[in-house]
Parts: C-alpha cells; structure tokens; sequence
C-alpha cells in the first residue's frame, strides 16, 4: 500500500486547527516544550478527537504517522525560533 506524505499544515487542518505558518508557530510557542513522561495524544492541549486522532495514526501506522511524529519531535525538541520570546 502506497502512503501519502502529509504536510504539517495538513494534520493542523484534519485536527481542526489553523494550518497556516503563522498558526502553527503560535501553536508551538504556546504549547512546546512537551514533556519526555508525557505521549502525544494524551497532551493537555488536545481536545479529545484531536487526542483520538493522534493515538489511532500511531497505533495503526496510519499514512499521517510521519507527519504525527514530526509534530511529536518538534513539541518536544521546538526549534529555538519558536521560543524567542518566551
């Protein structure tokens, strides 16, 4: 089966969210640094379809798991550009 690449702007709007650039950059300076003892999906800040969403691509290895998995690195490892003025 053939996988679709997603775009990070793609997952914010499946998840409901504001895909534009400056959207995301908001999302990740409110929102990042995750903490390691804490899984994606069960993160404060989603709302419980965004969180089922989120654990159902890693748990079936759905085609958006990549994309679901950068989110993860970057709310964990966020770019210093993203916290300037934090």
């Amino acid at each position: 089966m053939e996988r679709r690449n997603h775009s990070l702007a793609a997952l914010f709007s499946q998840l409901g969210l504001d895909g534009t650039d400056q959207a995301i950059q908001n999302f990740m300076l409110e929102n990042a640094p995750l903490s390691s003892g804490v899984e994606l999906h069960k993160a404060a800040f989603w709302n419980y379809s965004q969180a089922a969403f989120l654990q159902q691509a890693k748990d079936e290895d759905a085609d958006w798991v990549a994309i679901v998995d950068s989110l993860d690195l970057m709310l964990r490892n966020p770019n210093p550009i993203f916290n300037e003025d934090k």
